[in-house]
């Protein structure tokens, strides 16, 4: 079992390489909660994520022949870049199996730290099993990105950190994926403090420690699906599931369409970017995924950053959508000069703007003399929507919603 001592001892071991990130009080999502909240920011981390803790110091215990060898591992990103850089600074080869979906960004950040990247497979497991391919096949040590005990205590740094910034907390929430932050963490909190409560998180379509608790025993999915990549693994790990048992209070699920909310509000509040892993023990807390009482000190981390520009336009919509700022719909005006001209007039006059408009006078599902209309609108939140949907039924305009 991970110990205290494991941990007290990996602070040293990574504290030349791994910043002691900053931990803040959001006045905005502590009115919104009612609770006290302090990001504990782990996204200004080096690499973008708290991997770097936990690969500096598992590397840091290879022999000199294991060094000589190099390392292989298996990451959907933020581990690899953390292997690449450790290894990188340690001058040790690495060499690092990625989905072949993985975010490009994540592949190249890799890549200019240092390591060897290989795309393989459509999700972890399957980079996992080239991974442990490559280790025989040349010789090279595997570093686990979480079942692996010095892995597991150089996470837990973090959680030393928690308790020295913010010793009154009450919660830290922490998202999981294959449950190496959370089992470090975890025993760090634990050991200073065994009345803190330690809830994990994890997406709706990636909730194999969820299904194993209620089994008893590890569960592996036969697939995941979720934005949040970083925690998209189908099994959790089998030494992180003993530390999850014996020292986190209870774990929990979010949609992602509460994730996409998490990182819209963080961009847009506190000026962070979190990517979909980082931003779920967040998004447990504003959904309510668990009880908590007014007052309460709750530490959500924020695990990383690392998300693909392409993927944040995306997930910013949805979260634009999910807090009614954003609406698509459709409509059926008749073909005639100025329709289209007093459409817009209500729209205007209920204070939405128009991104866009497409005009078909060739849809099949309307009658002739009729044209159909796609409005793209930003609006002010759903009392907004239902009132702008209101005056277009008014004046007779049919509506449906289409985002």
């Amino acid at each position: 079992m991970l110990s205290f001592d494991d941990v007290f001892a990996a602070r040293d071991r990574v504290g030349d390489v791994a910043r002691h990130t900053p931990l803040e009080r959001s006045t905005t999502f502590s009115e919104h909660t009612g609770a006290e909240i302090y990001l504990k920011l782990e996204l200004f981390q080096r690499t973008g994520a708290f991997k770097i803790r936990g690969a500096t110091n598992r590397i840091a215990t290879l022999s000199e022949s294991e060094r000589e060898a190099g390392v292989v591992t298996a990451s959907a990103g933020n581990h690899a870049q953390g292997v690449a850089l450790a290894a990188t600074r340690a001058g040790v080869d690495s060499k690092i199996v990625m989905p072949e979906h993985a975010p490009i960004s994540k592949v190249r950040a890799t890549e200019g730290y240092g390591g060897t990247a290989v795309l393989h497979g459509i999700d972890y497991n399957e980079a996992q099993e080239h991974a442990h391919e490559i280790e025989r096949e040349e010789g090279r040590v595997y570093l686990h990105a979480f079942d692996d005990w010095d892995v597991m205590a150089g996470q837990g740094t973090t959680g030393l950190e928690i308790m020295d910034d913010c010793p009154d907390v009450d919660t830290v929430v922490v998202p999981i994926g294959g449950g190496g932050l959370i089992a470090g963490v975890a025993t760090a909190v634990k050991a200073v403090d065994p009345d803190v409560r330690v809830i994990g998180v994890q997406a709706d379509g990636a909730s194999s420690v969820v299904e194993s608790i209620d089994a008893g025993k590890i569960v592996e999915l036969e697939t995941v699906d979720t934005i949040a990549d970083g925690i998209a693994t189908r099994r959790i790990g089998s030494k992180p599931f003993q530390v999850i048992q014996k020292r986190v209070d209870e774990v929990v699920t979010v949609p992602d369409s509460e994730i996409a909310m998490a990182i819209t509000l963080l961009l847009e509040r506190s000026k962070v970017v979190a990517e979909g892993a980082g931003a779920t023990a967040l998004a447990a807390v504003l959904g309510n995924a668990f009880e908590y009482e007014a007052g309460e000190t709750i530490v959500p981390l924020l695990s990383g950053g690392n998300i693909d520009p392409n993927v944040l336009t995306t997930v910013l919509m949805r979260g634009l959508v999910q807090s009614g700022r954003y609406i698509k719909l459709r409509t059926v005006l008749k073909d005639k000069p100025g329709a289209l001209m007093d459409l817009s007039k209500i729209v205007a006059e209920n204070r939405a703007n128009i991104y866009g408009i497409q005009h078909d006078r060739t849809a099949r599902d309307i009658g002739m003399g009729s044209a159909e209309v796609e409005l793209d609108l930003e609006t002010r939140g759903h009392e907004h929507v239902e009132q702008l949907i209101a005056s277009l039924e008014a004046h007779g305009y049919p509506v449906d919603v289409l985002v």
